[in-house]
């Protein structure tokens, strides 16, 4: 709501668009209120409705749903804090550079400056009444977790406020993320003698951006998954799983990706 507000305030041509998950009762009716608060400001209005069948990775599943409808070039409401909680979510899952830079500022996500708190302000000084997701506190989800509790206590020991420090961290690991992808995209990700020859973190990384094409989101793969792709490259092993149904082998000092059948 309050990236709305903004955009309309700056000038911008806004089409405000509500995404109906289906995921709890009287969702629908949230795109009567989105579409009355675009009006007042002057902004269209979109309605989507995805369907998300419940199960694992949820989360993962809805946003991948959602950013299929809203498409590329849509802005999008993370703040600050958002970030600092993807930062902590990204080391939990082992994650390197490119997962510890966590949101990346740009023009898909034109709030991350601002506190959560100041979005919660702009609304209050519209009169607009944000929505209340009961599933953003449910402890079951790893991030409200992070949120909630992690995060509170991890300030509390430090003694100030972590999400500008977390941040920042975010950008020394960006800058790093972005260092090595540089060296990594002059490399052929496919020849393993070129990545036997080169540093281990440049052919890692070079492996994690050749394996993501294709993927969901280009989520990258796993640390576990590239060191089984390093042992097929040091001649180690002639094949792995990446899972999803592919596979890397190699034959004459050459990588290929293979999908295999579905069983």
């Amino acid at each position: 709501m309050a990236l709305v507000v903004l955009a309309v305030a700056s000038g911008c041509d806004v089409t405000a668009v509500h995404v109906d998950h289906g995921l709890r009762p009287g969702s629908e009716t949230e795109a009567d209120r989105v579409r009355s608060v675009a009006e007042r400001l002057g902004a269209a209005f979109r309605a989507e409705t995805v369907v998300v069948e419940t199960g694992p990775n949820l989360e993962a599943r809805a946003r991948s749903a959602r950013h299929a409808v809203l498409g590329p070039d849509a802005a999008l409401g993370h703040t600050s804090d958002d970030r600092a909680e993807t930062m902590i979510v990204n080391l939990l899952r082992g994650a390197g550079p490119d997962g510890l830079a966590s949101i990346r500022p740009g023009f898909r996500h034109p709030i991350l400056d601002l506190r959560r708190s100041d979005t919660e302000r702009v609304c209050e000084i519209e009169g607009i009444e944000p929505f209340f997701d009961p599933s953003n506190a449910d402890p079951l989800f790893v991030r409200n977790r992070i949120r909630h509790e992690a995060l509170p206590l991890l300030a509390d020991i430090a003694g100030r406020d972590l999400v500008p420090i977390l941040d920042r961290q975010a950008d020394v690991f960006a800058s790093i993320a972005d260092y090595l992808k540089l060296e990594s995209a002059e490399l052929d990700p496919t020849d393993t003698r070129v990545l036997r020859e080169v540093p281990e973190v440049v052919a890692r990384v070079a492996l994690r951006e050749w394996l993501r094409t294709g993927t969901e989101e280009r989520h990258p793969p796993d640390a576990a998954t590239i060191d089984r792709v390093m042992a097929v490259v040091r001649g180690d092993a002639i094949a792995t799983e990446l899972g999803g149904n592919r596979r890397v082998e190699r034959t004459a000092g050459k990588l290929r990706i293979v999908t295999t059948p579905k069983a």
